[in-house]
């Protein structure tokens, strides 16, 4: 057998109830030889036994931990692991196409790019609406305020709009969706624990082209990435903190910060209230496939908003994975009970 010189890793998005179908779908549509490193995070007792059985059965590496675990930490759990050329990491809730990691070696292997992604669609593959087709990440003066932008290119567009203009480019922003990358490069770079919600693929895109590096988006790779509903009831702790009020504001600060920008940087606060829309319309989607209820925005108002933001605070404060904010908080208190 050919030595793989890929190895492929998967981390929880937002949900674990997709887990089985995501895994299925890689199997399915992968025939170049790989490596998988699969990084359970506290996933219900169904989804547990299934990847103990799935590891055993295919042979690969399946690393649990009996906590939650914020996307970069999941990650930097198995970067010491990896001894191939490419390292590969997606999440579980996506759906693969034929020849999806030929092409993106393919393209690395031709570019010498640092990163490689694919045409990212959403909801299933047979749809061809596009999530991503890579995009812009970049800064920009505007009005003596150092901005940041960004954009993705052709989302919602069906492919069979667009297709014509889609071409193997390089491009400035990919996402983990699923993302391939020279392994080397974590030896210059690192995975910023301290993005816990968003912000971690901005920051992966613009240190890479800081220190050099060229990012590529390959068409011809196709994935499709689908998002929730519906859950299970046990994917809803998860769900929770990962797009926590918390984690999504101190994510933001930390970017902000970083790359210094201002309090009032327009992407940010229209991201960080998109992440919040997010969160609080799948929960109420979700609860809509149980109870057709018609008034949905009093219902959202009233009661959903109010019992959401409850549950955000009781999970980030049972979380291990604290902020650096509260953790000083933290500090605190204790030393002023210890006076």
């Amino acid at each position: 057998m050919t030595e793989p010189q890929v190895t492929l890793v998967i981390t929880q998005r937002e949900r674990f109830s997709y887990t089985e179908r995501s895994l299925e779908s890689l199997y399915e549509n992968t025939t170049t030889p790989f490596k998988l490193i699969y990084v359970d995070g506290n996933s219900p007792n169904r989804t547990k036994r299934y990847l103990e059985k799935q590891a055993k059965e295919k042979g690969f590496r399946l690393i649990r931990r009996e906590n939650f675990l914020a996307p970069n930490q999941a990650r930097n759990l198995i970067l010491s692991e990896v001894d191939t050329k490419y390292v590969v990491f997606f999440d579980n809730d996506i759906l693969f196409t034929p020849g999806w990691l030929d092409r993106l070696l393919q393209c690395a292997e031709e570019t010498g790019a640092w990163l490689v992604g694919p045409l990212y669609c959403e909801g299933k593959p047979e749809d061809k609406i596009i999530h991503m087709a890579g995009g812009f990440a970049h800064f920009r003066d505007k009005q003596g305020k150092r901005q940041f932008f960004e954009q993705h290119r052709f989302a919602r567009k069906p492919i069979d709009k667009v297709s014509s203009e889609l071409r193997r480019e390089e491009t400035e922003l990919l996402e983990f969706h699923c993302i391939l990358a020279r392994t080397e490069i974590f030896e210059k770079i690192g995975l910023n624990e301290k993005f816990l919600s968003t912000g971690e693929h901005w920051d992966l895109c613009l240190e890479v082209r800081e220190n050099g590096g060229t990012i590529y988006f390959e068409p011809n790779s196709i994935v499709s990435y689908v998002a929730p509903p519906p859950f299970a009831l046990s994917d809803l702790p998860f769900f929770f903190l990962r797009w926590s009020e918390a984690w999504n504001r101190d994510s933001l600060n930390y970017f902000r910060e970083k790359w210094n920008l201002s309090e009032d940087d327009p992407c940010l606060k229209g991201h960080y209230i998109w992440l919040n829309r997010h969160r609080q319309r799948t929960i109420r989607e979700s609860i809509r496939q149980f109870l057709p209820i018609k008034r949905g925005a009093w219902l959202n108002q009233n009661i959903l908003m109010p019992i959401e933001k409850l549950l955000n605070k009781i999970l980030v404060r049972q979380s291990p994975n604290k902020t650096q904010k509260q953790k000083e908080e933290t500090v605190t208190k204790a030393t002023v009970s210890k006076s």
